[in-house]
């Protein structure tokens, strides 16, 4: 078994070279030094992993999420966050909370909600006196969220790589998201007394003010249940559900008057750049895969790992730590693609569900990206706020004990993700 493309793989990341590009050297690494087989076998590799039928999801999630910001959804979404949080303690940083949570059943990326709300969001906490790294960090940890409430990319790109029902991980991701929304609320209460916060209204506001608020986000809070119950009840796919998501977000948008013709280019625009970044990445860890497969390394790591414990609390404690250091270093996505046909044999051999454990991958990589030294949330918020990351990183030392402690809560209670699509079989 030779190691050389994994060791130029991890030289190609620690020197700064993008994630795809250094996948791609390490894969064509092998197919040249082998002799085994064809260089020609790298291209075809790359070429054929585009012709999955449920990647099709990526990008039209991807455009759904830009499609509501530009049709004025993202605003109205915020409007009544504030109306239901603005009079508690620290009100502005309970909306950013709540916005994470609701914006996860919209645009599915942790990166877009948090440099969203890091433009929007921020600013506005900071010109009503809150310190701007506390504002950050609730910025970079509620962003979170978004990566589990249906329709994450995350848990479809764990879908297609590990062979699992997408439909049942959407299902599996919703209550998970609630609790780990309101334990970031609880930490913002808590943070905001010590702090000294104040609310963003003096008193509720009316019912029927709230009422008016949660009108204009009506059609924005229904794309996540149209998805998900689409999915449930048989109507669709997960990939046609992204095309059903897009024609609505387009039907939203000229509904309010705020989609226009001019903005087509620009959507399109954003949605190739995200989708080209994502798919570059899956097209050379097909290549870098094969190499793997060939070599017979997940079989190997899978038996090394089996041979420390077959004990699936232990197992899941030493999987959780691998991919916490695995995530302080390489992008999320890009490790969930290269890890997953990996570890879901290894979870499965000890009786771990595949669902449940897709669950605890997706949220515990995107916690990765909050902490130091590479983490890609801490980064992005902190480039659009001008926090210095060390002051991020003590602002956000609360949140990242909320975070661990509900990773460790999603890892050994299976229950909170296994309930929904369980019982949706029955």
């Amino acid at each position: 078994m030779t190691l050389a493309p994994v060791a130029i793989l991890l030289f190609g990341i620690a020197i700064g070279i993008p994630v795809a590009f250094a996948i791609g050297m390490a894969g064509l690494s092998f197919f040249l030094i082998s002799g085994a087989m064809p260089p020609e076998l790298f291209v075809q590799r790359i070429v054929a992993v585009t012709h999955s039928f449920p990647l099709l999801a990526v990008p039209l999630f991807v455009m759904t999420g830009v499609m509501m910001n530009f049709a004025g959804i993202t605003s109205r979404m915020m409007g009544f966050a504030e109306s239901m949080t603005g009079h508690w303690k620290g009100g502005l940083a309970q909306v950013n909370v709540l916005l994470s949570t609701l914006l996860g059943g919209v645009s599915g990326s942790a990166n877009a909600d948090a440099a969203m709300q890091s433009k929007v969001l921020v600013p506005e906490m900071t010109k009503r006196g809150y310190d701007p790294a506390f504002s950050t960090a609730v910025t970079a940890a509620s962003s979170i969220i978004s990566v589990i409430i249906p329709p994450g990319i995350g848990l479809v790109l764990y879908g297609f790589m590990g062979d699992v029902s997408i439909g049942r991980l959407f299902l599996a991701g919703i209550i998970p998201g609630i609790v780990i929304c309101a334990a970031m609320m609880g930490a913002v209460a808590i943070q905001s007394r010590r702090l000294g916060l104040q609310p963003a209204y003096s008193a509720p506001m009316p019912w029927a003010e709230r009422g008016r608020a949660f009108a204009a986000a009506f059609w924005a809070l229904m794309v996540p249940v149209g998805i998900v119950g689409g999915i449930r009840f048989g109507f669709f796919t997960p990939t046609e559900a992204g095309a059903m998501a897009v024609l609505f977000a387009t039907i939203i948008g000229i509904y309010y008057g705020e989609l226009k013709l001019r903005h087509v280019r620009p959507i399109l625009e954003q949605t190739m750049q995200a989708t080209a970044v994502i798919l570059l990445i899956i097209c050379t860890a097909s290549a870098f895969g094969f190499y793997m497969t060939w070599e017979q390394i997940p079989t190997a790591i899978a038996n090394a790992m089996l041979a420390l414990t077959e004990n699936p609390i232990l197992l899941l404690l030493l999987i959780n730590l691998l991919l916490i250091i695995a995530g302080m270093f390489i992008e999320g996505s890009a490790t969930i693609i290269l890890l997953t046909p990996i570890l879901v044999p290894v979870i499965m051999k000890v009786g771990i569900d595949p669902v449940h454990f897709g669950i605890v991958m997706v949220f515990n990589l995107t916690v990765a990206g909050v902490t130091p030294p590479l983490g890609t949330l801490m980064f992005t918020t902190c480039a659009i706020t001008g926090v210095s990351i060390a002051k991020f990183i003590k602002a956000s030392v609360p949140f990242y004990i909320v975070l661990f402690g509900m990773l460790m809560v999603l890892s050994f209670v299976p229950q909170l993700s296994l309930w929904l699509p369980n019982a949706s079989i029955k």
